[in-house]
């Protein structure tokens, strides 16, 4: 009888070493194995998740957010533009000062800017996308989607695309449903090639959108880059005082 119980415990044992064996890696994590790959590249989630602050300067405008509240506020000779975590402000010098959308502009250039670790935000749903083909080279995707009722925009849907070698962001596509509050077909594309390192970060110098053919083909740029300066980043805490609106 013993050589029995023996026997049975040793083919139980190797029953749950076959099917660990064959049972898929666990991912104890939220996000895409090849999305922390991606973060990886860049600097780290974990690291990226400690600082408090990012700046940049994008012509005479300068960027500034405290990445745990994403108050944020942008400086020019003409204008200040800010969102204290409930509203968006304006203050500017004249009505043509500055032309756009405050409610749209406030957080624009730096949810391109600072991907692609605003990709790790919550409420937002992740699924597979065909790759992108550009210069006969094909970049592998992440089609990123929202939750109903996340941020201003709900219904927007990015698409991020990676060099499959070394998991460096290498383009986005993106539709914009601010103004019509509808799904738009539309799809906008922005490639990220001009990569700088800062504080062991790397965070775009550059941005180019580009145009499609009338066969929905990426062809050329549609301008000329979208430059970036004074790219800087810190854990220290920021006095949130900047992002209210002075008193006129």
């Amino acid at each position: 009888m013993k050589k029995i119980g023996v026997l049975m415990v040793a083919i139980i044992a190797l029953l749950a070493c076959k099917e660990n064996s064959t049972r898929p890696e666990k991912n104890d994590h939220k996000y895409p194995v090849v999305l922390l790959r991606m973060f990886d590249k860049h600097g780290g989630l974990d690291k990226w998740s400690s600082l408090k602050q990012l700046s940049f300067k994008k012509g005479n405008e300068v960027h500034t957010v405290d990445l745990q509240s994403r108050k944020s506020l942008i400086t020019s000779k003409n204008y200040s533009l800010g969102f204290d975590g409930v509203a968006s402000w304006l203050q500017q010098k004249d009505s043509m000062s500055f032309k756009g959308n405050k409610d749209f502009y406030y957080n624009l250039y730096f949810y391109f800017y600072a991907m692609p670790f605003v990709l790790a935000d919550n409420g937002i749903v992740y699924e597979e996308t065909k790759p992108l083909v550009f210069g006969g080279i094909s970049y592998p995707g992440i089609k990123i989607s929202y939750k109903a009722n996340i941020g201003a925009s709900p219904d927007d849907n990015y698409y991020v695309y990676y060099n499959q070698d070394t998991f460096q962001m290498e383009w986005l596509q993106y539709s914009v449903t601010f103004f019509s509050k509808k799904t738009s077909s539309k799809v906008n594309t922005i490639r990220y090639t001009d990569w700088i390192e800062v504080d062991r970060f790397l965070l775009p110098s550059s941005l180019t959108w580009y145009k499609k053919d009338e066969n929905g083909t990426i062809s050329e740029p549609a301008s000329s880059a979208t430059i970036f300066t004074n790219q800087k980043v810190s854990t220290k805490k920021i006095n949130e005082k900047i992002f209210y609106k002075p008193k006129e």
